[in-house]
Order: structure tokens, then sequence, then C-alpha cells
């Protein structure tokens, strides 16, 4: 059985679509919910569902091996769900090609630092682009450059909100996120099902 653990820092419904989407799975569970925002609802929908949460800080992330040393011992691969910290080289050194994000727009496009949620939807609606859409990549250490391993376009009317087109977008993420963690553990991760 795999392993997968979720940083998240808000509030966590793909999170939550996620661990229950593996929760009768034969192939891998969410067994860890990691957040460095403590009061973030995710770690709320986390409990519910029974699986382990974990608050870190900053400095836990960046300046200490105590968190790299947890995830090894019980984690196979590493999502982020609205999680909004850069991850350090460390951690991505340690799970090459092991560590996926989401991100609400078609990559290369509106990614970078300070580009998610509603900031990102905003700017698609301001520059009257007529899609969007989600990617869903592997993290490297700079935000959203990372090889990307799916896109999904939706597309968008003039008339469309910036809220309405987070809804667009919240439903390709709860439809097509546990879909692709779940292919990439059928193929990536084939070897590794042996060590568990």
């Amino acid at each position: 059985m795999l392993r997968i653990a979720i940083f998240a820092s808000g509030n966590g419904t793909n999170a939550e679509n996620i661990i229950s989407y593996f929760q009768n799975s034969n192939l891998a569970r969410v067994v860890l919910v990691l957040s460095n925002n403590k009061n973030a609802k995710v770690l709320k929908r986390a409990k519910h569902l029974n699986v382990s949460v974990l608050y870190f800080s900053r400095n836990e992330l960046y300046a200490s091996s105590k968190l790299i040393t947890l995830l090894q011992n019980q984690a196979d691969l590493l999502v982020l769900a609205g999680f909004m910290l850069r991850i350090p080289a460390v951690l991505i050194q340690e799970f090459p090609n092991k560590i996926i994000n989401i991100h609400p727009a078609l990559l290369p496009k509106y990614g970078g630092k300070g580009m998610y949620g509603m900031h990102v939807h905003n700017a698609v609606k301001e520059n009257n682009e007529k899609e969007t859409g989600i990617s869903i990549h592997y993290v490297n250490e700079k935000y959203d450059e990372g090889a990307i391993i799916f896109q999904k376009k939706v597309p968008i009317s003039p008339t469309d909100s910036p809220e309405q087109i987070a809804t667009k977008i919240h439903k390709l993420e709860y439809k097509y996120f546990p879909i692709v963690i779940e292919n990439l553990l059928n193929t990536d991760f084939k070897i590794d099902t042996q060590d568990h």
C-alpha cells in the first residue's frame, strides 16, 4: 500500500476529496495531512476522516531535518493541494519526482509567486481569456515551473465572473486530481509497491 502525504494551507476541499477517493483503494491511502497554518480548515477535515495531521512552522520546513525524516518514514508521494510555501531544495532532492502540485490555470500562464486562488481567476478574467483550466505538475525549486503531468481546459464565457471561473476550476480539480494521482502511482511507483 503506497502512502500519500498532503500539504495544504487553507480550506482543504481538494485534500478532503483526495482522502475520500483513496479510502477504499487497494493501491494507496492518504496517511498524513500537513499544514503550515494551525487554523487551516484542512486539519479539521482530515481529522474528521481519521487521517493524521501535523502542523509545522516555517522554520521546521526550511531549517530542520525533522520533517524530512518523518516524511521519509511515512510517505511515498507528497501532494500539494493549496499549499502556499515554496518547497525547499533539500526536500525535493529527497523525493525526486515524488512531489506534485495542482495549479488553477494552464501553466505556464498565470503561474509564479503570488499567483494562487482568486488572484489567478481575477487575472484570467482581466485578460479576457477564452479558456482556463488546471495544471498538475512535478514540483521543483521554482513556483509552478516543474514538468507538467496533466492539463485540462475549460471554456470561459465573456460573462463569467472570477467566482464562476473558480467554480469551473474546482469541478476540474475534484474530478481529475485524484485520478491523476492514481495513474501516477500505478505507473511510476510500480517498483515501490514491493517495499510495503
